[in-house]
């Protein structure tokens, strides 16, 4: 299948997926910090940016898995084996291709799927189906409302530690798609089960946003049952899409994550 994406930058292939209801664009902030060591792939998911959103079967979650993988192998240089990384939704999609062993490397950003209990998943959704209720009453309004800071602000920093990061162009898209993403209901009240662990050595490095107020930083104590070779970090002061937070922060664990050749040795800093 091919997705819209964007390929820049040379080195090992390392492929970067956003969340649910962001584009490729979410990785904007630190794709230049990158390219002078991978080859970086940004990708927009099925439904999402401009790429078009193929019929669903009833798997929806797994026929998502299947497709980032088959774009992933369409990316990469033949005999190549892709690094991956994403965020929330992406991050759980990175660390399924991971379980499955279709990647050399997976690198996850506050990833969906840990939740603790039902209750944990029905407060996540809950909480988007409350932001895009917010999105839809401003409804033609919304262009004129977010460029104003004081209304702008408040309604990114569910998502964002730090609002006044993102661009007013930026802030309207991920608002429009809130509001119009037709995977955001089919999503949000998926299993989020991953597929057997057919590979453990995969290596696997998980970073969580200390303010993260969709996907809480409690839920990061799952990631070891799963996951035992994961590599598990929490960032201080950072949100639930940390890219636009700390851009060079994130950068630096992309690096560290995909370091070829299952070398882990790059130092990480500002990393509790």
């Amino acid at each position: 299948m091919t997705l819209s994406h964007d390929i820049s930058g040379s080195g090992p292939t390392l492929v970067l997926v956003h969340g649910i209801v962001h584009r490729r664009q979410a990785w904007d902030s630190l794709v230049d910090q990158l390219t002078p060591y991978r080859r970086v792939v940004t990708v927009d998911l099925p439904g999402h940016g401009e790429s078009l959103l193929p019929e669903l079967g009833p798997d929806v979650m797994g026929q998502l898995i299947d497709d980032v993988s088959e774009f992933v192998k369409e990316v990469t240089p033949a005999g190549e084996r892709a690094h991956v990384a994403g965020n929330s939704l992406g991050g759980w999609i990175a660390l399924s291709l991971a379980a499955r062993g279709d990647v050399a490397s997976a690198t996850a950003l506050s990833p969906a799927g840990f939740f603790v209990n039902h209750l944990d998943q029905v407060r996540a959704i809950n909480t988007f189906r409350a932001l895009r209720g917010t999105a839809k009453l401003m409804g033609d309004g919304l262009p004129r409302a977010l460029r104003y800071k004081l209304i702008r602000y408040p309604a990114l920093a569910a998502f964002f530690a730090h609002p006044s990061h993102v661009g007013y162009a930026a802030a309207l898209a991920d608002c429009r798609s809130l509001v119009s993403n037709e995977l955001v209901d089919l999503g949000l009240e998926m299993d989020f089960v991953l597929p057997p662990i057919v590979d453990p050595t995969v290596p696997v490095t998980v970073a969580w946003g200390r303010r993260d107020l969709i996907l809480p930083v409690y839920q990061a104590q799952r990631v070891k049952k799963p996951f035992p070779q994961a590599k598990l970090m929490v960032l201080p002061g950072l949100g639930h899409v940390p890219m636009t937070d700390a851009p060079e922060l994130i950068s630096s664990i992309l690096l560290a994550g995909s370091e070829p050749f299952g070398s882990r040795a790059k130092s990480v800093s500002a990393a509790g």
